[in-house]
């Protein structure tokens, strides 16, 4: 179960203030469970949780299938369609023994030339992934690797290791996938693609890296369960609360921090959860990173004594999956004994500790987010937990959380100056 701390939001707001405003904040996420509001019509995440014994059976199956029968997964996507995934792989390397490789999220020919020189003599499978197929940087990908999954697999076999994620009815993706007879699973309609990561589009690769899906699914549904309780103390209700209450008081940026190296894609996950669900009208709040201690070495300082305009989360986890025992040296040449008999997990802790203290005494107000232990389960329950909260804060911002009509204009731009040719 996760936890919440907001005592460290005082002074820029009391207990008192957050309790005033559940009222609001409650009423903003029984709009979201009864499917109302703007974009009621993307609420589909919220039946995620609930995929039944069979659908996760079938996707860990296909999984096995492809740990049986290749080297490795090229998985094709961008934004929603990979970040999930790569967040829950990246986050779980004991569960995640299967390589899986991502291509398709971003132009560089510099880290596709690389990445295909690794393919080079492998026998790979590929997923791609997205609701149209027709999105730059999946489509070019794709067919780069299609080429060189056709030239050294030969045709007909390329058809068989292909798996297609797409819109059940429609796209350019799915017209392609009907003709070349590859596998499909379908990207819920009702389901945006940031919001994706519990339908197949994040649990295909996870399945395939050697993660227990149900289990991951397991702390979903339980989470879910949590977060849409309507009750004062509900977690992500007060979490959501504080977000919108610091907002309107003047703070423009979130960072979140953790301690945790292995949770960094998570927290790239977070950002565009939260950019582009609340990033629209002039508002919002700008949703940042930092993996510590590493970045106390570069951006503590202005975290310490920079700009007061941020909001800092602490991503944390109570035990480690691994630890290293510190001894003692006979030499002491390097004035650590002072150490011995302690964890490095000990260390961590401590470091964690006092940054968030000095952090707190420093003027930001910090939240702290705390899991028991990096697990499939626990990673389901901070999709979820995020999910609801960045909806519920965004709603309490008056505005839609599931469209992101701002993207459009970067991608029409491109296509003009690439010379696409226009759709009559």
């Amino acid at each position: 179960m996760l936890t919440i701390d907001l005592s460290r939001v005082s002074p820029f707001l009391s207990g008192g203030e957050i309790d005033a405003d559940a009222p609001r904040a409650l009423e903003a996420l029984r709009t979201l469970v009864r499917r109302e509001g703007a974009g009621a019509g993307m609420l589909g995440w919220l039946d995620l949780p609930h995929a039944d014994e069979r659908e996760i059976g079938g996707i860990a199956d296909w999984g096995k299938r492809v740990q049986d029968e290749n080297d490795c997964l090229v998985v094709i996507g961008i934004g929603g369609s990979y970040l999930g995934a790569r967040a829950a792989i990246e986050a779980l390397p004991g569960e995640a023994r299967f390589p899986v490789v991502f291509a398709g999220n971003n132009l560089s020919p510099e880290y596709h030339a690389r990445l295909f020189d690794t393919l080079s003599g492998k026998r790979f499978a590929v997923c791609v992934i997205s609701k149209s197929g027709a999105t730059l940087e999946p489509a070019v990908a794709f067919r780069l690797v299609r080429k060189i999954l056709a030239a050294s697999a030969g045709g007909p076999e390329a058809s068989k290791r292909i798996t297609a994620v797409t819109d059940r009815d429609a796209g350019v993706l799915r017209a392609t996938a009907a003709r070349e007879g590859w596998r499909t699973f379908d990207i819920p309609g009702n389901v945006g693609g940031r919001f994706s990561v519990l339908s197949p589009v994040g649990l295909l690769p996870c399945a395939a890296a050697g993660i227990p899906v149900a289990e991951l699914i397991g702390g979903a549904r339980a989470e879910l369960g949590r977060s849409t309780r309507m009750d004062a103390s509900n977690g992500a209700v007060r979490y959501a609360s504080v977000r919108h209450l610091l907002h309107e008081r003047g703070v423009a940026i979130e960072v979140l921090s953790t301690f945790h190296p292995e949770l960094a894609s998570l927290a790239e996950w977070w950002k565009q959860l939260a950019g582009e669900s609340e990033g629209k009208g002039g508002r919002g709040l700008f949703p940042a990173s930092a993996v510590m201690t590493t970045d106390l070495h570069s951006l503590g300082q202005y975290l310490q004594e920079g700009s007061r305009l941020l909001l800092e989360t602490f991503l944390a986890a109570a035990r480690p999956r691994a630890d290293i025992a510190l001894e003692s040296a006979e030499d002491d040449s390097d004035g650590l004994n002072y150490l011995a008999g302690k964890s490095l997990s000990e260390v961590n802790r401590c470091a964690f500790e006092g940054t968030r203290d000095a952090h707190a005494a420093g003027g930001l107000p910090v939240v702290t987010i705390e899991t028991p232990s990096v697990t499939p389960d626990s990673i389901g329950a901070l999709f979820v937990f995020f999910e609801v909260a960045v909806s519920v804060s965004a709603r309490l911002l008056g505005v839609n959380p599931f469209d992101q009509p701002g993207v459009e204009e970067y991608k029409s731009r491109v296509c003009r100056l690439l010379g696409k040719p226009r759709t009559p």
